[in-house]
This record gives C-alpha cells, structure tokens and sequence, in this order.
C-alpha cells in the first residue's frame, strides 16, 4: 500500500483520529491516549500500531515509559495531494456565484 492510501486508511476510524488529534498537542503516554476511551488498553494499542505502520505516530523509550509523539509528514502528504482539487473547488464555486447571479439578474427583471 502506497503512503497516502495508509494514512488515509488509518485516520478512517475516529478514535484513530482522536489519538492524532490529543498527539497535536503533544507527547502522551498509552494510559493517557486510552483515558478518554471506554476501551481496553489492548484495543488502544492496535489503533497505535495502526497509527505507527502508517508513520503517523513514533513510540520512544523512556525508562519504563513509550511516550507516543505525532509523526505530522504524512499529514502534509495528504494536505498537498487534497491542494490539488482546491482549484476544481474554487472555479465551481465561483462557477455557482455567477449563476445565482444570474438568476438573480434574470427575477428582477422580470418583475420589472
């Protein structure tokens, strides 16, 4: 599986999301990522291999501790590849701008 396509495949779940999401705000430890989640620590542990096959997260060593840090190239990967529609989106955008107002354009005078 090609990079974007497993970033994309890994933020496809919520929780995974959520993980990234608390990882922004800085290194955390498997019990403080699981704390918020009404789930086993196992099951948090698969979402975070998830997340580490993916690249989006690392795991150091700390004494006893493997705090978890966000590992954000991916996401940048995934940011540049969503650019390239912007200009699809901005030019229909502006597409449906002179639409309406021409529609607009066209009600006033007929009721003219």
């Amino acid at each position: 599986m090609d990079q974007l396509s497993s970033t994309l495949s890994a933020l496809a779940d919520p929780t995974r999301r959520a993980i990234i999401a608390r990882l922004a705000a800085g290194e955390a430890t498997v019990n403080e990522l699981a704390a918020p989640f009404d789930m086993s620590l196992p099951a948090v542990s698969k979402h975070l291999k998830v997340l580490e096959r993916a690249g989006l997260i690392a795991r150091g060593r700390n004494a006893q501790w493997r705090p978890c840090r966000l590992q954000a190239e991916p996401l940048k990967e995934i940011a540049d590849w969503i650019g390239r529609y912007r200009q699809f989106w901005e030019g229909s955008f502006d597409r449906l701008d002179s639409y309406l107002d021409e529609l607009q354009r066209n009600d006033k005078s007929n009721q003219d």
